[in-house]
């Protein structure tokens, strides 16, 4: 499952800075986050930092993008090794 920003964001920028995949961009008006960048932080931390930052709790999951642990795990490694 990959995460969405919905129309209450406020447009404070924590969220992005806390995203350790770079899949949070600012928008015109509010954030959004890259579904093919989102691993819901899987592989680096137990709990989505951005979700955890947001001060006005607008960031939900996709319910149009449905994933799997599995899948999240998968899409880590693969952008895992693009860094290298």
């Amino acid at each position: 499952m990959s995460l969405i920003i919905t129309d209450e964001c406020i447009a404070c920028d924590a969220c992005r800075e806390e995203c350790p995949n770079g899949a949070i961009e600012e928008g015109d008006p509010i954030y959004v986050i890259d579904g093919d960048f989102c691993t819901e932080c899987v592989g680096h931390y137990e709990e989505p930092q951005c979700v955890e930052v947001c001060p006005v709790d607008c960031i939900v999951v996709d319910p149009n993008n449905q994933e799997t642990m599995q899948e999240l795990r998968f899409k880590f490694k693969q952008l895992d090794k693009e860094e290298l």
